[in-house]
């Protein structure tokens, strides 16, 4: 299975982080049952949302935007300019905003956080089948 899409610009948004993951789930899903090919789109699509949301309200903007298939998983991957690692926020209850690190980890089976002298990069893996 070959599904990968990049996008390294300087201004990417959330709707061009879902035209992107869209098309590489297009190919990943293809092998899959079609409930477990929604299900994975609709995580998917979610989680990249909150990843590029994140990087636009916290560290300045998206750098790079990769979303690819290996090892049974669909990975995305968001770098930005920040060398701050995502932390959580804590909000008043009932506020808006603060759950999307705790909702990208209860949908994902890896988080990882590469943090290197021009930022860092966040991938999250969520499995295939």
């Amino acid at each position: 299975m070959s599904a990968a899409q990049a996008l390294e610009t300087e201004e990417i948004s959330c709707a061009d982080a879902r035209v992107a993951v869209r098309a590489a789930l297009a190919e990943a899903g293809r092998e899959l049952p079609p409930e477990r090919a929604r299900q994975l789109s609709e995580d998917a699509l979610l989680v990249v949302s909150e990843l590029v949301t994140n990087a636009l309200v916290h560290a300045g903007g998206v750098t790079r935007l990769e979303a690819d298939v290996a090892d049974d998983e669909f990975r995305l991957r968001v770098s930005d300019a920040s060398r701050t690692a995502p932390q959580r926020v804590r909000t008043l209850k009932g506020s808006p905003g603060g759950y999307g690190m705790v909702v990208i980890q209860r949908l994902c089976s890896r988080l990882d956080v590469e943090i290197g002298p021009d930022g860092k990069t966040i991938t999250a893996a969520l499995p295939l089948r």
